[in-house]
């Protein structure tokens, strides 16, 4: 099986998304959706303004107060029926992912998993939401600790994990009785649409308010609109320490809650007891996982004993020059694969470099010639 062309990926993107409830998409828009497959442009959405923006939150806001009166085990509800829907619709949703994102269909596939697995879990936490009963001094007193709900929650995602972010935040503010409220990336709206889909029909079938989960679309303008609202009780937003340094502020201004995952650039360290097989494969995977798009960690640079310099940076290459198979699309092998690594040994030799991979009648190409 070989890549699609850019026209049949479109033919397939539309009848996956109809197959997940997104069945109308504007002919036109200011927001172009594209694929990393093809390179080619696959949608086109519309923005939401500001204005739209205050209107979404305000249906949020209307929906938690009712939602916040209702049980939580029959908020679990809600979440067990978007988990049987999610695992119904794995294959499409994770095709989707490796559509729009360029993750191999494996790891898009994976990424729904944990959608799926977040949502089990949540579904048991919404019998567990206990506090604790405490001893007092007054005669004939106790005391009780008992949770209540934040409210509308704001979740923004990055494109490298475009839906098991989301889920994250979503499964386990939906069991304690928050609306959410989520502005994805702009280059991964069409999961975000057909997430936002199996919400919504999760919600039809178990009677919850339709405003519990809703999705804004967007730039920066989106964003900010989203971050400054102060019937926002809690931005959740993943993303660069730029974006964390511009939102913190923003949020704490106001006296609004917030959770930040922002970038990071940690080294593996190879001590000289390593095992070396199985920390090359933690290399290799972080340097090639999500497509290489989330893996600024050891993909940076790896720190190593002079003992085990040479056999841990010849092996990587080893595991690089694997020719692709017949079956690259299905068994997600991009044609073009690239790492930049920065090597550092205890002499302090460096190297760098863009690889790309060998094609099954040819030899590797040098670094010069590369045109990832």
């Amino acid at each position: 099986m070989t890549i699609p062309s850019h026209d049949s990926l479109v033919a397939d993107t539309r009848a996956i998304l109809a197959r997940l409830g997104v069945d109308q998409l504007p002919a036109d828009g200011d927001l172009t959706v594209h694929s990393p497959v093809t390179g080619g442009e696959i949608a086109r959405l519309r923005s939401h303004s500001p204005g739209d923006v205050a209107e979404i939150v305000e249906r949020a806001q209307a929906a938690f107060h009712a939602w916040r009166l209702v049980p939580a085990p029959v908020r679990g509800a809600f979440v067990r029926e978007l988990g049987e829907l999610l695992r119904q619709h794995k294959d499409d949703l994770g095709a989707l992912v490796s559509i729009e994102a360029g993750k191999i269909r494996s790891e898009g596939l994976g990424e729904v998993q944990e959608m799926i697995d977040i949502c089990d879990l949540a579904v048991g936490l919404s019998r567990q939401l206990f506090g604790l009963t405490i001893a007092s001094e007054r005669p004939g007193h106790r005391m009780m600790e008992q949770w209540h709900p934040l409210g509308v929650v704001g979740v923004i995602s990055a494109f490298n994990f475009p839906v098991a972010v989301w889920s994250w935040n979503a499964a386990l503010a939906f069991v304690c009785g928050d609306p959410v409220v989520w502005k994805p990336s702009e280059k991964t709206l069409l999961t975000a649409l057909a997430c936002q889909a199996l919400a919504s029909e999760a919600a039809r079938r178990v009677g919850a308010p339709a405003a519990v989960s809703s999705v804004v679309l967007g730039g920066a303008a989106v964003g900010e609109a989203l971050v400054d609202d102060s019937r926002v009780a809690l931005i959740s937003a993943t993303g660069s320490t730029r974006m964390g340094r511009a939102v913190a502020p923003r949020v704490a201004g106001r006296f609004g809650r917030l959770l930040l995952e922002l970038g990071g650039n940690n080294a593996a360290i190879v001590a000289p007891s390593a095992d070396l097989d199985l920390t090359v494969r933690g290399i290799v995977f972080s340097a090639a996982g999500t497509a290489g798009s989330a893996r600024r960690s050891p993909t940076a640079r790896w720190s190593d004993h002079s003992s085990t310099a040479p056999p841990t940076r010849a092996s990587p290459r080893r595991w690089t020059r694997r020719p692709p198979t017949a079956a690259n699309w299905s068994s997600g092998v991009r044609a073009c694969w690239r790492t930049r690594q920065r090597t550092r040994t205890t002499s302090g030799r460096r190297s760098s470099g863009c690889r790309r991979r060998p094609t099954s009648s040819g030899p590797r190409r040098s670094r010069r010639s590369c045109t990832c």
